[in-house]
């Protein structure tokens, strides 16, 4: 693709990096045809391709994005599916968060946009103010048929009950079950440890019982995700500046684990992020090269374990994990591998509509995407649904009674750890 920067322009690193992804597409399309949104709604514009012209004119333009260019990129999941796709190697995800950043500064949203996406940013990544939030909208939920539809959308998705705060909240070490393979520390991610606590319970339980020292380090916060995916960048270098900080204070770790993909592809990402930082851009590249997957520390463990039961388990790919982290078969294997039947689940490439803060942003795509979602899984028969990012576990759960749970979960139970609470609703 040909572009028209000025040489002043080019001076700018970030225009410089999304001149560089802009010129790599050739236009051939390929991206259209597994975009959720284009599958959806049919229109060009709603393609990474029609975005991907969007974006550069507004970064040539240099000035407040027309509105219209805004309403599609806004309608962007981030999902990455065009970036697995792409036979020129586009990268898609540096060149959104830049669109993102730009309409951020120099797009004038209404002030309950501005509000909504303020309050978002906060909320969600405080744990106490994010279970503050949830008790409240249980107050609030016979409201909904009367609220504006983003407002009855975060009712919608509040769960009914909340689990009680776990010992994994505070900061502390864990020490590894018999001798010491690994010494890891773990990201307590912000809404996964006020909506399903179980995760990091079940993660400390196996990783320790295989041999890993797991640290939850304090002050380590947000990893910067949410904000970075609303166009806040410089929330989110902040944010992000305190993670490291905080996991290199530990001294020599073998690896950063994550259970939350969502938080996992950015986290990889931090020496890109901070790359023009010089204090902070050598510390950045080493958190990124640390940054695991569960699924991928799980997998040089060889872990050792039985299912206790032949559970059909439907797999759902989360979006950041398949497409933003290229971890496609190790989740499924180390399912397989202790004696679940696993299930691929049909068009496992579109995303569920989760996406961050997409299901509250877009509530009527994020619905209809994760009815599409749902009913390819209930044509399955599976006896529970196993996935590994909060974003997709709650997204996925508020429209179906099919148990939806994480893979650790799964896999704490077959190595001698309690019978997942999800597996038994009632």
């Amino acid at each position: 693709m040909q572009t028209g920067f000025t040489l002043a322009q080019l001076a700018d690193p970030d225009i410089r990096e999304s001149n560089a992804v802009l010129r790599a597409c050739v236009h051939c399309g390929f991206c259209t045809a597994t975009c959720p949104t284009y599958v959806l709604l049919g229109d060009e514009l709603d393609s990474p391709r029609g975005r991907i012209y969007l974006i550069k004119s507004m970064l040539e333009q240099d000035g407040p994005p027309p509105a219209d260019a805004v309403t599609h990129v806004d309608r962007c999941l981030s999902c990455l599916s065009c970036m697995t796709t792409c036979p020129s190697g586009v990268h898609y995800m540096h060149l959104v968060d830049h669109a993102r950043h730009h309409i951020e500064t120099r797009f004038q949203r209404t002030v309950t946009e501005r509000g909504l996406r303020w309050l978002l940013a906060r909320l969600l990544t405080n744990p106490i103010w994010f279970r503050l939030a949830l008790l409240a909208a249980n107050l609030a939920r016979p409201l909904a048929p009367v609220l504006p539809a983003r407002l009855a959308a975060m009712l919608k998705l509040a769960p009914p009950t909340l689990p009680a705060p776990s010992p994994l909240e505070r900061p502390r070490t864990h020490p590894a079950i018999g001798p010491r393979r690994k010494r890891v520390a773990l990201l307590a991610a912000c809404a996964e440890t006020v909506l399903a606590p179980e995760i990091a319970e079940a993660t400390v339980r196996l990783l320790t019982r295989h041999g890993c020292e797991v640290t939850i380090a304090a002050d380590a916060g947000c990893c910067g995700a949410l904000a970075h995916h609303m166009g806040q960048t410089e929330r989110a270098k902040r944010q992000a500046r305190a993670a490291i900080d905080a996991w290199s204070a530990l001294g020599e770790i073998d690896a950063v684990v994550v259970t939350a993909s969502g938080c996992g592809t950015p986290i990889k990402d931090y020496g890109f992020l901070l790359r023009e930082d010089p204090a902070y851009a050598d510390k950045a590249r080493r958190i990124s090269s640390l940054a695991r997957d569960i699924s991928e520390i799980l997998a040089e463990l060889k872990i050792q374990a039985r299912a206790p039961e032949p559970l059909r388990i439907a797999y759902h790919a989360a979006c950041s994990l398949q497409h933003g982290q290229k971890l496609v078969d190790a989740p499924k294997a180390l399912l397989r591998g202790v004696g679940f039947e696993v299930a691929d689940v049909p068009e496992g490439h579109l995303c569920c509509g989760s996406a961050g803060t997409y299901n509250v942003m877009q509530p009527e795509i994020a619905d209809r995407l994760r009815a599409r979602k749902l009913g390819h899984i209930a044509g399955l028969g599976a006896e529970a649904v196993a996935l590994g990012n909060v974003g997709c576990l709650m997204q996925l759960r508020s429209g179906t009674k099919t148990p939806v749970l994480h893979l650790v979960e799964l896999l704490d139970w077959a190595s001698g750890g309690p019978r997942p609470a999800a597996l038994d609703p009632h």
